[in-house]
């Protein structure tokens, strides 16, 4: 992952913002159509790993995606206090 900045395509910082966002939504498109290419960091690997062992060694706790979801959605649809 590159750290340094990057110049912009010529013309993108004359875009209005709605526009730079669908471009960087495009961009982000053509990037994912090939996730096989997409590295995946070592310290990804090893805290998925140290997850999994916990998770298979009765720690911490786990719940149907559908439950979570549906948690998330009402939490979503709350009026913020």
């Amino acid at each position: 992952m590159a750290t340094a900045p990057i110049a912009a395509p010529p013309g993108f910082d004359d875009l209005p913002v709605e526009e730079k966002l669908d471009y960087l939504q495009a961009l982000w498109a053509r990037v994912m159509s090939k996730p096989e290419q997409i590295p995946v960091p070592d310290w990804h690997r090893r805290i998925l790993a140290e997850r999994l062992a916990a998770y298979r060694g009765g720690e911490g706790s786990s719940r149907p995606w559908s439950q979570f979801r549906e948690e998330l959605r009402s939490l979503l649809r709350a009026p913020a206090k």
